[in-house]
């Protein structure tokens, strides 16, 4: 597959003066805005995801009446940190 190229944009001289400021050694502008580029491409697909699992959550929680306490999920949540935590102590 053809490779494409991402449109240039124009900032002040500043700012970019800040971004090379920023590179680590052996890292070049171009590669640095390619991966900030995928990075962001990974958050919105998170966004959205949660979002989508949200919407679902709230349309069943209206349709059914059935949610589950607070308390439910906050336990359920700080026993994955814990655990996670666990893991990667070792």
């Amino acid at each position: 597959m053809k490779s494409a190229v991402i449109p240039q944009v124009r900032v002040e001289p500043e700012l970019r003066a800040e971004l090379e400021s920023v590179l680590r050694e052996g890292e070049t502008l171009t590669s640095f805005v390619e991966t900030t580029v995928r990075n962001a491409i990974a958050f919105r697909r998170v966004q959205t995801e949660f979002h989508a699992r949200a919407q679902a959550a709230s349309e069943a929680y209206h349709q059914t009446g059935v949610s589950v306490p607070v308390e439910t999920v906050l336990a359920r949540l700080q026993a994955r940190l814990d655990a996670r935590r666990k893991k990667l102590r070792r």
